[in-house]
């Protein structure tokens, strides 16, 4: 049941709200995710490192939009997995860049990936099984609704973006 906007602020508490609870559990998870793998890495580098490895050899616009980040910000961090070492950023023609795992970086994420597992239990584990694959379902389903619904400008940027980069 879906309530009317005028009747939402009335009727929700701020703790049922899914803007504040979809924050909440980003804090989870984040939390969860240094106290399984550190501080040396973030969850976006992370996220980096296993779309390169899945996608060597990607440019930077692509991988921005493979996990879903601005160019800059994508670019900004390339640069500082760069200079740790972890990955190799190419320059192409048009100014692209094409990213590749490093050596180191293929050894960094070869030690992250045992702890995965732990990762997913510390966030899931008091769901129940039916619930957790439920859970996930409708997460996807979230995301992939509301990416789908990008107003066509802003895709049209991303592409353009990606021509340009």
């Amino acid at each position: 049941m879906t309530l009317p906007t005028a009747e939402l602020p009335r009727a929700t508490k701020l703790h049922d709200e899914p803007g504040h609870l979809i924050r909440r559990a980003q804090q989870i998870a984040v939390s969860k995710f240094h106290e399984v793998h550190g501080r040396h890495i973030t969850p976006i580098q992370y996220a980096i490192l296993r779309t390169l490895q899945q996608s060597p050899g990607i440019d930077q616009v692509t991988l921005a939009d493979l996990i879903a980040l601005d160019t800059s910000t994508t670019a900004d961090i390339a640069a500082r997995l760069e200079t740790k070492g972890w990955i190799l950023r190419e320059v192409l023609p048009r100014r692209q860049r094409r990213l590749s795992l490093t050596a180191e970086g293929e050894e960094v994420l070869a030690e992250l990936l045992p702890g995965v597992g732990h990762h997913y239990d510390g966030m899931m584990s008091s769901l129940e099984p039916d619930e957790q694959r439920e859970f996930l379902r409708l997460l996807r389903k979230f995301v992939h609704l509301h990416d789908s619904q990008s107003p066509p400008e802003s895709r049209k940027t991303r592409a353009a973006e990606r021509d340009q980069a």
